[in-house]
């Protein structure tokens, strides 16, 4: 038998946004549950947002900020183990910097180089849930 785990069901909607490409409501959401975790969970939980927020602004366009909060998100979730309430924190890393490669060079991006919504990671879960949330507005 497969195994099951029991995540919030915040956690597990900014992850369905998320994977949508949605990062604006995937950090919405996210804060919401920072502001209820235990101190033990909030770098992740900030680590995520920021992750979350840093692919928003450059799918937007700001490479600055995109560049900043890529930065301070993954310093945030360098503190946990390899794999944290689901997450391959370092295969989520390495994907996000293949998604934001152009943001980190030494030389700003071209004119009009944005994010390629192809190269977004998604999160997948180990084990997963045991159920998924049925309806993620807020």
């Amino acid at each position: 038998m497969e195994e099951r785990a029991e995540y919030d069901p915040r956690y597990l909607a900014g992850i369905l946004y998320f994977n949508r490409r949605d990062f604006f409501e995937a950090h919405e959401v996210w804060e919401e549950l920072w502001h209820d975790c235990p101190s033990e969970l909030r770098r992740f939980y900030q680590g995520l947002i920021q992750a979350a927020v840093a692919l928003h602004h450059w799918g937007r366009g700001n490479w600055r900020g995109a560049r900043r909060l890529f930065q301070s998100g993954r310093t945030y979730m360098s503190v946990y183990p390899a794999v944290h309430i689901g997450v391959d924190i370092g295969r989520f890393w390495q994907e996000m910097e293949r998604a934001v490669a152009d943001v980190l060079q030494e030389m700003p991006p071209a004119d009009g180089v944005r994010l390629d919504p192809e190269l977004a990671p998604t999160i997948g879960l180990e084990p997963l849930p045991a159920a998924w949330p049925t309806d993620t507005r807020r």
